[in-house]
């Protein structure tokens, strides 16, 4: 999905139908682990809240209705979703001195997978940051515009060094 197909321009009101519907992954050979399905669904609903602004107790709704979702972590979808909604302007002002523009000028899907990896970084310390950025990235890969990963990653890179320095000093250290 390019930044301009099935999105809603910011304003506008909400298809009557669930918008996050028409945020589907891109079709891949593996099938995804339980956490991975609850970040996926996670990012369909963030897209939802984007998009519509509806309350997060509707999105949360619309997401627990969709196929597949049995097959999700959903501790960590619910985690995630209300997580990055409740902090969404603390977790932007993380990202904002990392990107090259407002976060609302973002694509959707891009400004939500960076919500979910700045919340990540943020707050799941039991995941490594260079999980937490692989998976933000995988992300942007099945569900963003062509190389939109690239930029997820450039950001999430950065946000991680402000973040969790100790961990990415040790790592960086590492490698030398």
């Amino acid at each position: 999905m390019t930044d301009t197909e099935n999105t809603v321009p910011a304003g506008a009101p909400a298809p009557a139908d669930k918008p996050a519907a028409a945020l589907a992954p891109k079709p891949g050979p593996k099938k995804p682990s339980a956490r991975r399905r609850s970040r996926e669904v996670a990012l369909q609903g963030l897209y939802e809240w984007l998009v519509s602004g509806a309350e997060v107790s509707v999105i949360d709704a619309h997401m627990r209705e969709q196929d597949d979702f049995d097959k999700c972590d959903k501790k960590h979808f619910e985690l995630l979703l209300r997580g990055c909604i409740r902090e969404a302007p603390a977790l932007d002002a993380v990202l904002v001195r990392h990107v090259d523009r407002k976060t609302t000028e973002l694509s959707p899907v891009e400004h939500g997978v960076l919500l979910i990896g700045a919340y990540e970084l943020t707050h799941c310390i039991d995941i490594p940051y260079k999980v937490a950025i692989n998976e933000a990235v995988e992300l942007a890969k099945s569900f963003g515009g062509t190389d939109g990963h690239k930029y997820v990653n450039g950001v999430l890179d950065k946000a991680a060094a402000d973040l969790r320095p100790v961990e990415v000093n040790a790592a960086r250290a590492a490698r030398r």
